[in-house]
């Protein structure tokens, strides 16, 4: 299946969970944190403007790391894996 976001939309794939801790211990599933960094999948056209309704391009392109805050976007599955959709604002910063 393919997934297009919309205006101001932006698909995210989360990366995958630790399984071990640095000092080699195995995390169960329960304890698993779900990592706050991803990567971008799609975009949207971009945001509109309410004064004048031109659309501004994204700051952030496909195939950009990102770190997003701990509750941004609603998670979705497509083809069995999960992605989350968020906004631009969700997005904290760009791993370079």
């Amino acid at each position: 299946m393919k997934f297009r976001p919309l205006g101001d939309k932006i698909l995210v794939k989360r990366d995958e969970a630790a399984t071990k801790t640095e000092s080699g211990i195995f995390l169960p599933e329960s304890s698993k944190e779900k990592p706050k960094q991803g990567k971008i999948v799609a975009l949207g056209d971009g945001h509109r403007s309410k004064d004048n309704g031109k659309v501004t391009p994204f700051t952030v392109k496909k195939g950009d790391s990102v770190i997003f805050s701990s509750y941004a976007g609603t998670e979705i599955k497509i083809d069995g894996e999960s992605l989350l959709i968020m906004t631009e604002e969700d997005i904290l910063g760009v791993i370079e």
